[in-house]
């Protein structure tokens, strides 16, 4: 119920393939009449989904030493900061821009190594997933196409609504860094807050198998229950994760294409062969792989 208020709801109707943004969507010309027929039933569910208790949302979030090694973010195992816990593996932007603008890397918005300062990477995990087998179990059974693809489609939007309160309490409260913040949902959706939380298989940070290495640090499996299939796709699928950093100017960006160069650094770095290095990073490669088998 908490999680309701926190819903951006122009990505559910794109879901339906219904272009526009809510809530001028429902008074369009074209097809206002059907979001707002769908718009009402997504109301009667959630309705349901809360008051008989269909689905169930848990988190789990963590903050950790860390600093910036080049491209890479060591995470220390205590405040000490004299023994490695993990290494977290990034890219950078290879593009051609306009003079005075560089090209990005998630690393560049921890403190480096050498600059003497203590920063931090945080972590998250959250479904709202957890039960949702059994509704759309009763849903197949009943040969209730709609009701199976709405209960999908909402139980997406809490989870990506769950993200989006626990980083406005990370920034609040448990990291702290923005404890007078006042943004209203808009403001949310349009990401005006300070920070990010990029997540691993996404335009600033490709690489979907760094998840690996984000669900050990949070222990996710065992404090969540969500599990990753061999490919990294998570389970159950309405379930969210990634990293919070909280540099001020820190920002959201794409990775786009790579050269073979960063390809070859990038499989030295995770102790990868070229060929499984480039199969991870399949879509960013920006050039003819030797072999593809």
């Amino acid at each position: 119920s908490h999680l309701v208020e926190r819903i951006d709801w122009t990505p559910f109707f794109i879901t339906w393939e219904l272009a526009g943004i809510y809530p001028k969507i429902l008074d369009d010309d074209i097809v206002g009449e059907a979001a707002s027929q769908l718009f009402e039933d997504a109301q009667t569910m959630l309705g349901r989904i809360i008051s008989e208790n269909w689905l169930t949302a848990r988190a789990v979030i963590g903050f950790f030493p860390a600093n910036a090694d080049g491209d890479d973010l060591v995470v220390y195992k205590d405040e000490s900061r004299t023994e490695e816990r993990a290494r977290i593996y990034f890219l950078r932007q290879q593009m051609k821009k306009r003079a005075g603008r560089p090209n990005y890397c998630i690393a560049d918005f921890v403190a480096p190594l050498d600059s003497g300062k203590a920063d931090y990477l945080g972590g998250f995990a959250v479904t709202a997933g957890i039960g949702i087998e059994e509704k759309l179990s009763e849903f197949k059974s009943d040969h209730d196409d709609y009701n199976d693809i709405l209960l999908k489609a909402l139980a997406d939007r809490l989870a990506e609504a769950f993200a989006e309160r626990m980083h406005e309490r990370v920034r609040k409260e448990y990291w702290g860094y923005a404890p007078d913040e006042i943004l209203d949902n808009d403001d949310l959706i349009k990401e005006k807050y300070q920070g990010i939380r990029p997540a691993p298989g996404y335009p600033a940070c490709p690489d979907h198998s760094e998840k690996l290495s984000l669900f050990k640090l949070l222990a996710v499996e065992d404090r969540v229950g969500i599990n990753l299939t061999e490919g990294f796709a998570m389970v159950p699928a309405s379930s969210v994760s990634g990293y919070y950093l909280a540099h001020r100017d820190a920002q959201y960006f794409g990775i786009g294409k790579i050269g073979k160069d960063q390809t070859e650094d990038y499989a030295e770095r995770k102790g990868l062969s070229m060929m499984d290095a480039e199969r991870v990073l399949a879509p960013n490669l920006g050039y003819e792989r030797e072999s593809i088998l």
